[in-house]
C-alpha cells in the first residue's frame, strides 16, 4: 500500500515538475533561483536551509505556490483526464459529435462571409494610408472610419439555443426519440448537483459574518499583500469585496499579474493589428457598436474595448489553452482566427465589465483573457464539462422542475421552453443585464467558488421572485417584458436565499 502511495505521489510530482518547465514564468524564475545559488546569501556548507531562508526573502516561494496552485486547478486536471476512446459507444458520443459538429458550423460560416465578400481569411497588410490612420486613433477608436455594412454577427445567442433544445441523445428502451418534447431540455444525460451539493458547495455564502467596510479593507490589504491566491480566491467566497481591491484580487486568482514577456507579447499583438487588416477586426467592431456602444453602463468604455477585443483575436495562446471537443466527424474542415474564438454577437460584453476595474488595457487584456480562458469559452460551446453551458442548461431545468413546479407547469402548459426566457443570461454570465456593480459580486463568486453554477441558480430565484407576474401572463412577450429590467436586483441576498430554501 505504502508503494502504490509512494508511485502515486512521485507520479503527481513529475507531471508537476513537467508543467512547470512548460509554463512562462518557468524561465524568470529558473534565472532567479540561478542567481540566489550564486548569492553570499546561500551557504554551500547549509545549502539546503540557507536556499529555502533565500528563496522565502526574495518572494519567490509564494510565486511557486501560487504557481502550482493555478496548475493543479486547471492544467493538470487535463492533464489527467481519462484518455476515453472517442467511439459511438461512449453514451455521451452524440453531445461530442455536436461540439465538433457546432465548431465546424461557425467556422464554415466565417469562411462563407470570408468568400461573399471576397476577402482573406487570414488577413491582408494594411495600405500605408489606412496604417498611419489605425495608429493615430489607437486610443480613440470610436473615430476611426469603417464600412460595416456587409457584415454581421456569425451567430448569437439564439443560434446555439436553437441547436441546444435539438439534441437527441441515443433512445433508451421502449422510448422514442422523436416523442421526446421539444419544450424539455432534461432528457441530455449529463450528471449535475441538486439544491443539496450546491448548499454544500456554497456553504460559506450561509454563514452570517457581519460586515464592516473599514474591516473589510483592511483585511483585504492584508490578503493583497501575502500575495497568496488561494486566500485571494478564498475572500472572493464572501461576495462582498470592496471595490479598489476587486480588481488585484481578480488578478491574483487568474494568475494574470503582468510580466515583462506579457507587456511584450501584448505589444506584438497590437503591432499585429496595426499593419494587418482581418475579417475579426469588422466583426469586432460591429459587435462592440451594437451592444456595449449602445449599453449606458459600457459605452464610455468603447475605445478599450476595440483594443481589447482586437488583440484578443490575433492571441494564439487563447487557441492553445481553450478546451474543444473532440470525436471523430467526417468532412471538411475549417480554419478561424488566429485566437481561435470566433466572434458572435455580444462577445465583448465578456469584457465590458473589466473595464470598471482596470484602467490599464494591459492589465485588463491579460485578466479579461484569464477569465475567458477558464470560464467563459464553456459558455459559447456544445461540451460535456460539468461547467459547460449544456451542464447549466440541464442544471436550471431540474432545479425548476423541483423548487417552482407551478411554474414548470405553467411554461409547460404554454408550450415555451423555460431556457428560451433565461439562456441569454446563461449564456452571457448576466453581462449587459444586471447593472455592473451587481454583476461583479456575481463574478466574484464565480471566481471565489470556482463554478460557473452560480448562474442557473441565479436565474432560478429571479423566476422565483417574480413568479406572481409571471403565473399572470400566457406568452413569451409578456414573460421577457417581466424580466427584462433587471435593475433592483441584488445579488447576494437572493443568492442566500435560493440556498437557504427548503
Amino acid at each position: 500500500m505504502e508503494e502504490l502511495q509512494d508511485s502515486s505521489i512521485h507520479h503527481m510530482t513529475a507531471k508537476v515538475i513537467a508543467a512547470i518547465k512548460n509554463a512562462k514564468c518557468y524561465e524568470p524564475i529558473y534565472k532567479e533561483l540561478q542567481r540566489l545559488v550564486a548569492s553570499p546569501s546561500v551557504d554551500k556548507n547549509d545549502m539546503r536551509n540557507t536556499l529555502e531562508d533565500a528563496i522565502k526573502a526574495a518572494g519567490l516561494e509564494t510565486e511557486i505556490r501560487n504557481m502550482i496552485f493555478n496548475l493543479v486547478r486547471s492544467r493538470l486536471k487535463k492533464i489527467d483526464a481519462p484518455d476515453v476512446r472517442q467511439t459511438t459507444s461512449d453514451p455521451l458520443s452524440y453531445l461530442k459529435r455536436a461540439g465538433v459538429l457546432w465548431d465546424r458550423r461557425v467556422r464554415k460560416s466565417l469562411n462563407a462571409m470570408c468568400g461573399e465578400l471576397k476577402v482573406p481569411l487570414h488577413g491582408q497588410p494594411r495600405i500605408s494610408a489606412d496604417r498611419e490612420d489605425f495608429v493615430a486613433k489607437w486610443n480613440e477608436l470610436s473615430n476611426y472610419n469603417m464600412d460595416l455594412a456587409s457584415y454581421r454577427p456569425v451567430y448569437a445567442p439564439k443560434d446555439l439555443l436553437e441547436v441546444l433544445l435539438s439534441l437527441k441523445g441515443p433512445t433508451r428502451p421502449n422510448e422514442d426519440n422523436d416523442q421526446i418534447p421539444q419544450w424539455e431540455f432534461s432528457h441530455i444525460a449529463l450528471p449535475v448537483k441538486n439544491l443539496f451539493d450546491l448548499r454544500t458547495h456554497y456553504a460559506d455564502l450561509l454563514r452570517n459574518d457581519p460586515y464592516n467596510i473599514h474591516d473589510s479593507a483592511v483585511q483585504c490589504q492584508i490578503i493583497l499583500d501575502s500575495k497568496l491566491a488561494p486566500m485571494c480566491q478564498q475572500y472572493l467566497k464572501k461576495g462582498c469585496t470592496p471595490a479598489p481591491y476587486r480588481g488585484a484580487l481578480w488578478a491574483a486568482v487568474l494568475d494574470s499579474k503582468l510580466h515583462d514577456y506579457d507587456i511584450e507579447n501584448w505589444q506584438k499583438l497590437r503591432n499585429s493589428v496595426w499593419t494587418t487588416d482581418h475579417i475579426v477586426d469588422k466583426l469586432v467592431f460591429k459587435d462592440i457598436q451594437l451592444t456595449a456602444s449602445n449599453d449606458d453602463q459600457y459605452f464610455v468604455f468603447e475605445d478599450v474595448l476595440y483594443q481589447v477585443l482586437l488583440c484578443f483575436s490575433r492571441d494564439t495562446d487563447i487557441a492553445n489553452c481553450v478546451e474543444y471537443e473532440t470525436f471523430p466527424v467526417k468532412g471538411k474542415t475549417y480554419e478561424g482566427p488566429p485566437s481561435g474564438v470566433v466572434p458572435f454577437h455580444g462577445i465583448c460584453m465578456f469584457a465590458a465589465p473589466f473595464c470598471y476595474l482596470y484602467d490599464s488595457p494591459v492589465c485588463l487584456y491579460y485578466t479579461f483573457r484569464a477569465f475567458y480562458i477558464r470560464y467563459c469559452h464553456r459558455l459559447t460551446t456544445i461540451n460535456t464539462h460539468p461547467q459547460g453551458i449544456v451542464s447549466l442548461c440541464l442544471l436550471f431545468e431540474k432545479l425548476l422542475q423541483t423548487y417552482e413546479p407551478q411554474l414548470w407547469s405553467h411554461f409547460r402548459e404554454l408550450q415555451i421552453q423555460p431556457l428560451r426566457v433565461v439562456f441569454k443570461w446563461l449564456m452571457r454570465g448576466f453581462s449587459g443585464h444586471l447593472p455592473p456593480d451587481q454583476l461583479l459580486v456575481l463574478w466574484d463568486l464565480i471566481l471565489g467558488y470556482d463554478s460557473l453554477e452560480i448562474l442557473p441558480l441565479f436565474a432560478i430565484i429571479i423566476l422565483s421572485f417574480r413568479k406572481d407576474s409571471l403565473m399572470q401572463v400566457s406568452s413569451l412577450d409578456s414573460i421577457e417584458s417581466i424580466l427584462a429590467d433587471l435593475s433592483s436586483i441584488k445579488v447576494l441576498p437572493l443568492v442566500q436565499l435560493a440556498l437557504s430554501r427548503d
